[in-house]
């Protein structure tokens, strides 16, 4: 079983987010909305990211299990916790259906056995596009211009253990796309795409065309 869920995030509230200061903290959020995963010491790769929509915040959470609604709530508005089975919208998904995506990554390259983001505009639009079929989907064109773009981007803190703070660059696009083979795109959005899947990167989303 799949389960798509959402709850807006209490952005009023100061005793809340004091605590959501880093990307750290929000996968501890994630984590602990499955607490029978933590009592069997059986972690499972939960795909999530955190979506601005109508000046409002919210946390979207892809998982195999179903959350614990209590603890998906912990820094969330009372009364706007969703839950959804996810299968059902899965198993309607074909070739040749046209979606509009939103994707949250964290675009890098290698470079001497070395990862580097990528930091323009540019680069970012180009690490997806090359990406795209491999990932079972072509990105529409309109004009011969790819039919996405790059929405926001930004840099977002991680603590490390022992207090060492790094930068991960976070860049959410939005557009057009095709299916094309549906095994891997079905593995693109339930596996997630890119690197930092544990730190709000990688969860695409996808809703039919008109």
């Amino acid at each position: 079983m799949l389960y798509l869920s959402r709850v807006e995030i209490d952005s009023t509230n100061r005793r809340k987010l004091k605590n959501l200061t880093h990307l750290g903290a929000y996968h501890d959020w994630v984590e602990k909305c499955f607490p029978e995963e933590i009592k069997n010491h059986e972690r499972q790769r939960h795909l999530w990211r955190i979506d601005d929509f109508k000046g409002k915040s919210y946390l979207l959470l892809l998982s195999s299990d179903r959350p614990d609604e209590e603890e998906l709530l912990r820094y969330g508005v009372d009364g706007t916790v969703m839950v959804r089975n996810y299968d059902e919208f899965m198993d309607k998904l074909n070739v040749g259906q046209i979606m509009m995506f939103k994707l949250t990554a964290n675009p890098t390259h290698c470079k001497d056995g070395k990862v580097y983001p990528h930091v323009t505009v540019e680069q970012q639009s180009k690490w997806l596009l090359d990406r795209a079929k491999g990932l079972g989907f072509d990105i529409l064109e309109s004009d011969g211009i790819p039919s996405f773009s790059v929405i926001n981007r930004e840099w977002q803190v991680l603590k490390r253990k022992g207090g060492r703070s790094v930068k991960l660059s976070k860049v959410t696009y939005q557009g057009y796309l095709k299916i094309v083979d549906l095994d891997l795109f079905r593995s693109a959005l339930l596996k997630g795409v890119g690197r930092e899947k544990a730190f709000g990167m990688g969860l695409m989303t996808v809703i039919p065309k008109g």
